[in-house]
Order: C-alpha cells, then structure tokens, then sequence
C-alpha cells in the first residue's frame, strides 16, 4: 500500500499543478491513494471571495484555496479516476493563534478526509523570508515557533495530524538547535496530540532540500513512539511532478526501523491503519 498524504496542487498559491495530472501521475507510479491538501493560511493570505482584489506576490496570488471550485474538481476526479486510485479530500491548514476561528468556520463548510495542522508563520510573519527570526535569538525563535504550535493543538481539535513538525529548522540559517534544549516543549506537544486522537505527519521533503535529518527529525520521531503515539500518515509535500511519491516507500522502511508498526491514511476524518 503506497499513499502519498501531503500533495499540493494549482489550487495553492505556490504551486501550478494540475490536479487531474497529479491523479494521472499518482495512477502510473502505482499509488493506491493521494491525498490533495492545499495551502489556506489565514493572516497572511485572502479567500478568493473577500470583496477586493487579491494581492500579489510576484506572480504569485496570496489567495487561499478556491473551496467550491476545489471541492468540484475533486469529485471530477473521484468520478474519472476514482476505480484506478483513492482520491481522498484534503487542505493544509497553516494555522496561527489568531486565525483558529477562520478554521473553525471553513471546517464546517466541507467534507474533509483529511486535515494537516502546519505552523507556517507566527505574528503573520514568515519563516523563509527570515521576517519571523529576524530581532530575535535562536533560541528566542525556536521556543516561540513551538510555544504557538503547543497552543493550536491545545485549543484547536479539527485536524489529523501535524506537518512537518519542525519546519523552523528547514530556513534556520544558523544551523540545528540542540533538541535537548527544546525536547520539554515538544513533549507536551505530542502529549496533547495523542491525548487528542491525533497523529503527526512523516514528510519526505528533506530530501529535496538538503537537510541532515528526516522531517520531523528522528528525535521527534522516537519520542512521539516513546509516548505511545501510534497515528503517522506519509507525504511528499509534492507542488511538483518531480516531488510526487518521492521517498514514500523508504519512509515507510526508516519508521518500521524506529519501531512503529503502522502508517495511516484517512476516510472522513478517520485513521485507516495499515501495516509497514
């Protein structure tokens, strides 16, 4: 069973591939399910139907998803492919304190699969521009990053599982902070989490940019095994051809030599367990 959990498509701002040729890609790799889950993150971007124009970034429209059209296309693709693959309806939810009622709202509206809590900013600020880090220590910029993802996963329950957990360390520039330093916080993040029913996300991203270790780090990975935590879904955070299924299958072997026995995929908000 090969599924690929974190799949964005043109309806992110980032990213221009077309959803039926993402499903016909996932078909000829051999993979049983896809999960689409497009960016929506409030604070920094606008819904397509705010009441003025939406601002640009480049070329780049600082718009959440279109949800009708999203929803639509979708079911168009569960209707012509949907006996080849299990297309499965997602979004990544690039929350921040502030913004936790704009999701609670949009939850309600659609039948979600699948939901991805990310921490891509904090204060509206961003990570990869180096606007969030910038005045501050790194120690000042790492406890902070984890102290609002504590604070979502305390007061925000309509998700499955945490991104990339430790995303921060990806645009650190000056280098790895010692987990040791951050491990109390951490802890009570995934103590909440599977105390919450939720799970945390494998994402094999690292291997396109570059980094030392997996995402999130093995640290992160054994001390979630090391809590109980059971609930692990496995995606490429793919806005690429190139990036689809990428690393799926090696992932699956490096948890089942952390010890975990199972990975999961999602129906209707519900883990599906399968075994590694």
């Amino acid at each position: 069973m090969l599924a690929d959990y974190h799949v964005h498509t043109e309806f992110s701002d980032d990213s221009v591939y077309p959803m039926e040729q993402a499903a016909k890609d996932a078909i000829a790799m051999g993979l049983s399910e896809i999960c689409f889950t497009d960016h929506v993150d409030y604070g920094i971007k606008e819904d397509w139907d705010c009441g003025h124009p939406i601002r640009y970034r480049g070329k780049e429209p600082l718009a959440n998803v279109d949800y009708p059209l999203y929803e639509a296309e979708i079911k168009r693709m569960r209707y012509l492919y949907g006996k080849e693959i299990g297309i499965k309806m997602g979004m990544e939810f690039g929350m921040q304190t502030h913004t936790i009622e704009q999701y609670k709202a949009l939850f309600q509206k659609y039948p979600f699969d699948f939901i991805i809590l990310s921490v891509h900013q904090v204060e509206d600020q961003e990570f990869w521009t180096q606007d969030f880090q910038k005045g501050k220590s790194q120690k000042e910029y790492n406890e902070r990053y984890y102290e609002e993802m504590l604070n979502l996963v305390r007061a925000y329950k309509d998700y499955s599982v945490l991104g990339h957990m430790d995303l921060i360390t990806r645009y650190d520039e000056k280098g790895i902070y010692p987990f040791i330093k951050l491990e109390p916080l951490i802890e009570e993040i995934l103590k909440t989490v599977i105390e919450s029913g939720k799970g945390i996300e494998f994402n094999t991203s690292y291997h396109r940019y570059g980094l030392k270790d997996t995402t999130p780090s093995e640290d992160i990975l054994k001390l979630f095994k090391r809590l109980g935590g059971e609930i692990i879904t496995i995606g490429s955070d793919s806005h690429r051809p190139e990036h689809l299924g990428a690393y799926i299958e090696e992932g699956k072997q490096l948890l089942k030599s952390l010890g975990f026995r199972f990975f999961c995929t999602y129906e209707k908000m519900k883990p599906v367990y399968h075994s590694l």
